[in-house]
């Protein structure tokens, strides 16, 4: 339950055990999302031990419980016999005593130990592994690394995972404890990884970009804009960035005291009233909380905002682009406040008025004028 987001005092209690037991199992564990047991081998699971205790407070026999299970009823049986108290005297109350989870501890102290960890049993691979992790290569770089040096040889491969556990879960693998310190999370404990449908949306009502109309996926129309913030030093200053699709057209937004969602929204209707109406179609934004008054910008404007899937900067590629030529002007670590309406309004001239080899070394302003004038042509003739 902790590893698919639940917090440590909810899992706890829903295992049965103390808030204080639950950290240290994740301590343990180092916060590596333990494999799931299967029983293929015939084994009961923790879910079937739970059901065999609910079966129990409900007064079934064994062969209900077993029904109930999936097993058959000997099994069952055998299951209360070899999990039964000492000081439970008679049928009645060894049935009463049995716990899933004590049960299901016993069952995992028995069960035959995991064969031998590449990392214990390979000086040489232990050895490569510590020493890139000592210049800060993360555990994907130095399996990928690996893979490209030696290609299949499972002597000399291994997945990042196993690097992870041998760092983070206490005897899995021999590395050194203090090589977690160099990891660039710095962290102590491995955070739980979801999903993106399991994380909870930050922005009411998002509209996803899986709704943005078609004709925004390609570039022959002008007015499908992308946008996002480059921040300064500390995050602590922002300009705001918009680029039309079609003609890589940029416009910044002045956020010269904060970058909240306010600000964000004042300059978004500011710049959306400077384009042309038929420019006005949609924009396409990350899931930033920047964006939280999003539903006014549209009232206001009637411009659509549709928000990317999260950590997915691949659907908005024209944005990240020219966020990185806007980075010759706004330099990374710089205070971006400095910068004036004025000098937002220098930059944009110079971004949009440089030939594009994406548009046949037009300029953006002279790429869209053209497209402009092909519409109006074609709106002529019809």
């Amino acid at each position: 339950m902790w590893a698919q987001g639940v917090g440590v005092l909810a899992a706890a209690a829903a295992a049965g055990v103390s808030e204080s037991i639950g950290r240290g199992w994740v301590r343990q564990r180092g916060g590596v999302k333990p494999r799931p047991q299967s029983n293929e081998d015939g084994a009961l699971t923790l879910d079937q031990r739970i059901r065999i205790q609910a079966g129990i407070a409900a007064g079934d026999n064994n062969a209900q419980i077993a029904r109930d299970v999936g097993c058959h009823r000997s099994t069952v049986g055998r299951e209360l016999a070899r999990n039964r108290r000492p000081s439970d005297v008679g049928p009645a109350n060894q049935r009463r005593g049995y716990s899933a989870s004590k049960a299901q501890e016993r069952a995992d102290s028995q069960r035959q130990r995991p064969k031998p960890r590449k990392l214990d049993e390979n000086p040489v691979l232990r050895g490569y592994v510590q020493r890139k992790l000592t210049k800060r290569w993360s555990p994907e770089q130095i399996a990928n690394r690996l893979r490209l040096m030696h290609g299949k040889d499972p002597e000399m491969t291994i997945s990042h995972e196993a690097i992870y556990q041998a760092i983070y879960v206490r005897g899995a693998g021999g590395l050194k404890r203090e090589l977690k310190a160099r990891l660039r999370t710095g962290r102590r404990v491995r955070r739980p990884q979801r999903h993106a449908s399991q994380r909870t949306p930050r922005i009411p009502d998002m509209v996803p970009i899986v709704d943005r109309p078609e004709e925004a996926l390609g570039r022959a129309v002008p007015g499908y804009w992308e946008g996002d913030l480059i921040t300064g030093e500390a995050n602590k200053t922002a300009v705001g960035t918009l680029v039309d699709r079609c003609s890589r057209y940029v416009m910044l937004l002045h956020l010269p005291e904060r970058h909240g969602a306010e600000e964000v929204r004042d300059e978004m209707i500011k710049a959306i009233r400077r384009m042309p109406a038929r420019m006005r179609k949609s924009v396409t934004w990350d899931q930033g909380s920047e964006m939280a008054r999003h539903l006014e910008i549209t009232t206001t404007t009637g411009v659509q905002v549709y928000f990317c899937d999260p950590h997915s900067p691949w659907e908005r590629p024209t944005n990240e682009n020219t966020n990185g030529l806007l980075r010759e002007f706004l330099p990374k670590g710089g205070n971006l406040s400095t910068y004036s309406r004025e000098d937002l309004d220098e930059i944009e001239d110079l971004m949009n008025n440089r030939p594009r080899k994406a548009l046949g070394w037009l300029t953006p302003i002279e790429h869209l004028t053209k497209v402009l004038e092909e519409d109006i042509a074609v709106a002529l003739t019809e």
